[in-house]
């Protein structure tokens, strides 16, 4: 605070206050130029009399950004390849995406991290992921500067600096960089996107939601969706239809102020959820399979100038089946999951292409740079070998058969099923380049297409730009949009220079020689380096294999030219040692410069990380009330293949009770308490595959009751991942019924389902009460009582 203290002098009699000559200087010597924020108030230069009558006013008046800075929007899709979208070539038709395309530039050597939390932290800041915690995504983190997960305040993001420049900001849809302890309703919220600078947010924490029933936030406030998936919800709909209700207040209140907006949904990552309006429209259309349709899509891309004439397209990798070696039903199957995904592609762009009509119309329209990156790393395989009807059931290590999913085909794609496709078509989306999400050792990982639109500053409509860019560049791009400098001080923290350059140079000139001559790749253990051309990579196994580590001391490096070779078809390790031998120097360098050591190549097991900060460390009693509900896993008492009760302590009234006790989970997996009819019922639900079910037979008279269930964990056998053991259910200490849960999940039910008390939130853990959902317990909870032995 400046020093406001105040001098007399004697005017003509007259007793005049004014602001102390200290004081104005101290104002005077604070920068305003942009490298400190928020700027620094500016000196009060009134006049102070004894009176009004004669004094000035100088009110200080709110922060304006550069005469002319354009609006701003920032559209990230999710798990999406470059070879799937039409507009770089794909299959699936995505004519917004064209639309956009264009009118604006697309660019086709453009990259990303290869996984989405790191991507997206790189993206808001302009740093490398590394730097600002995020070497993983945030459910994997480790006791590590570069690994941890936890937001520095020396990364202050785009969004804190536009909001300190005089724009508004808002985000909308996923969000996944808040440290996965402190994505509770109770905070802390400095890691949340309004503790970031964005002033408005709506959408998820976590990796992935349901398309139907979605754990929403408002801000900082928990919301459940207005309608159900049967009365039409939709989240790609209601985010949109929320960001335009923004843009429209936004415009009616002050339409002079600029607006940063960051569009992330959760499409087109898992589960690939879209009505089957959209699902018709791909009848049939993949059912030549994965091999030719990559085929097809490489000949595409070469015919749009997308890809040099001479890219070869890179083989398929042995653990993925040739398509015409599977049996009829394997591929009946198989090209289901991918007309799935691809009427949830193509919904996405249409969605998306509604908030870019609706931020055109807006008087600055044509003054509004859009930038589109069309995926925050490459396709996913975490659908495994055979697509699944249930994606955490395969991030827990436990894979789908084809068998198990034909009987449900007709319902891929709806509310029952957590569906991804085989990784095969991972492998197509990626074409023409090998592997794909989770591997940013090559560009099937980390090569996304992504647009530039400006109208009114972007004159080649429709061309074509080739520099090489990474994810690190959209930050330092937008500010010398806006006119604005890179701060050097961010509330009260000095910054951490961007690791970013800006692609503005690029917007005029195709032939621009590009700005960016290293980059170095790492998630997973998987590493690469860009420099001058060139890329060594070291790939570090399938990333459909979630489990162990194969170790780094014999890891193989190999070579690439990519200025002759754009595909990195052809290895030269062996043709150029000493070029490889100074990358992998080079790549040192940047890891040590980067906080990217120590590696670690491990996934399902970091998961349970036991020296990460948690809520529940150390804790083996929980014990909740009534109305405590949307406490994430990560905050929830861990009771996963572990011996353990549930008490609940309740009031049954004279007209009797049913309800929802405790439940954690969803459809996807999880487990319930509940009364049906004033019966007491424990059910776990095994990723939808299996549904235990221990029932009492005689209703809860009215009165005072303790419900209880013990769980006995059954012994593991050597190398056995999953089983299960005994639950007992105990009304008032007499037992009421017991039976056999052959297995329980190992690790985790769902990326945001989450533990409530007295409702089902969310999608339901049983489908018995589903129709009624969130099914609230009609009688009083006192309290209930997790003990984990």
């Amino acid at each position: 605070m400046l020093n406001q203290f105040v001098r007399q002098t004697m005017q003509g009699g007259i007793v005049a206050l004014s602001v102390s000559a200290s004081s104005v200087a101290f104002a005077q010597d604070m920068p305003r130029d942009g490298s400190v924020l928020p700027l620094p108030p500016a000196p009060f230069e009134g006049t102070i009399t004894e009176t009004f009558e004669g004094s000035t006013q100088d009110y200080p008046q709110p922060v304006t950004p550069p005469e002319g800075a354009p609006n701003v929007l920032v559209v990230l899709i999710d798990d999406l390849g470059f070879g799937q979208p039409g507009t770089f070539g794909g299959p699936i038709p995505t004519p917004a995406m064209d639309a956009l395309a264009d009118e604006g530039l697309r660019y086709t050597r453009f990259h990303t991290t290869a996984i989405c939390s790191p991507t997206r932290a790189a993206l808001l800041t302009g740093r490398n992921h590394h730097q600002s915690g995020f070497g993983t995504i945030t459910e994997l983190s480790t006791g590590y500067p570069g690994y941890n997960s936890i937001w520095p305040r020396s990364s202050g993001t785009i969004a804190e600096i536009l909001k300190d420049q005089g724009y508004s900001t808002a985000a909308f849809g996923k969000w996944h960089n808040t440290p996965d302890w402190e994505t509770s309703p109770i905070g802390p919220f400095d890691r949340w996107p309004t503790g970031l600078g964005f002033e408005y947010w709506y959408g998820f924490q976590g990796g992935e939601t349901s398309q139907w029933e979605p754990q929403l936030f408002r801000n900082t406030t928990p919301v459940e969706p207005a309608t159900r998936p049967e009365d039409g919800y939709n989240l790609n709909v209601d985010l949109v239809d929320d960001a335009i209700a923004w843009l429209d207040r936004q415009n009616s209140i002050a339409p002079d102020k600029p607006f940063f907006l960051y569009f992330a949904p959760g499409a087109v990552h898992a589960p690939l959820h879209v009505s089957k309006d959209w699902i018709e429209k791909f009848s049939g259309k993949f059912d030549q399979g994965w091999d030719a349709v990559r085929e097809q899509t490489l000949s595409k891309q070469k015919d749009m100038g997308l890809v040099p004439a001479n890219t070869e397209l890179t083989p398929r990798p042995d653990e993925i089946a040739a398509w015409d070696s599977l049996d009829a039903d394997a591929q009946t199957i198989f090209s289901r999951h991918q007309e799935v995904f691809a009427g949830f592609l193509a919904q996405t762009d249409h969605e998306i292409g509604r908030l870019i009509e609706k931020v055109r119309s807006t008087p600055e329209g044509d003054n509004t740079l859009i930038i589109l990156v069309a995926g925050d790393n490459g396709p996913s395989a975490e659908g495994s070998v055979t697509g699944t009807l249930n994606n955490m059931m395969t991030q827990n290590g436990i894979p789908d058969t084809v068998d198990a999913q034909l009987p449900e085909i007709d319902e891929i794609g709806g509310p029952l099923h957590e569906n991804h496709y085989p990784v095969g078509w991972a492998w197509a989306g990626s074409s023409p380049f090998q592997w794909m999400k989770r591997v940013p050792s090559h560009f099937g990982g980390t090569r996304n297409g992504m647009i530039v639109s400006w109208p009114s500053r972007i004159s080649d409509s429709g061309g074509i730009r080739t520099q090489f860019h990474h994810v690190v560049d959209i930050a330092p791009t937008i500010l010398e949009a806006v006119g604005v400098p890179e701060p050097k001080v961010v509330n009260g923290t000095e910054q951490t220079p961007m690791a970013g350059v800006s692609m503005d140079y690029s917007f005029a000139d195709a032939a621009a020689p590009g700005t960016r001559q290293t980059q170095y790749f790492e998630t997973g253990g998987h590493r690469a380096l860009y420099h001058d051309g060139w890329v060594a990579a070291s790939f570090h196994g399938a990333p459909w294999v979630l489990t162990g580590s194969v170790g780094f001391e014999d890891s193989v490096w190999e070579l690439y030219n990519i200025e002759e070779d754009f595909s990195q078809a052809h290895d030269l390790a062996a043709e150029n040692p000493e070029k490889l031998a100074e990358l992998q120097a080079l790549f040192d360098e940047e890891a040590q410069k980067f906080d990217v050591y120590p590696l670690d190549d491990r996934f399902a097991e970091r998961a349970t990380n036991p020296e990460r900060p948690s809520v529940t460390k150390g804790r083996t009693v929980f014990t909740y009330t009534s109305g405590t509900v949307r406490v994430p896993e990560g905050s929830a008492a861990p009771a996963y293949q572990r011996s353990h009760t549930i008490t609940a302590d309740i009031e049954v009234s004279q007209e009797g009770a049913s309800g929802v006790l405790i439940a954690n989970g969803g459809s996807s997996a999880g487990y319930t308490l509940y009364l049906d009819g004033g019966v007491p019922v424990y059910e776990f639900n095994f990723f939808g595959k299996e549904r235990y079910r221990v029932a009492g037979e005689t209703p809860l008279e009215p009165g005072t009751h303790s419900v209880k269930m013990v769980y006995e964990q059954a012994p593991f056998n050597p190398g056995q991942e999953v089983t299960g053991g005994t639950a007992t259910l105990l009304v008032d200490g007499n037992e009421a019924a017991t039976g056999e849960v052959t297995m329980v999940v190992p690790a985790r039910y769902s990326a945001t389902e989450t533990l409530d008390i007295g409702m089902d939130l969310g999608s339901t853990v049983s489908r018995a009460y589903e129709k009624e959902a969130p099914f609230p317990f009609s009688g009083t909870i006192n309290k209930v009582t997790v003990e984990l032995q």
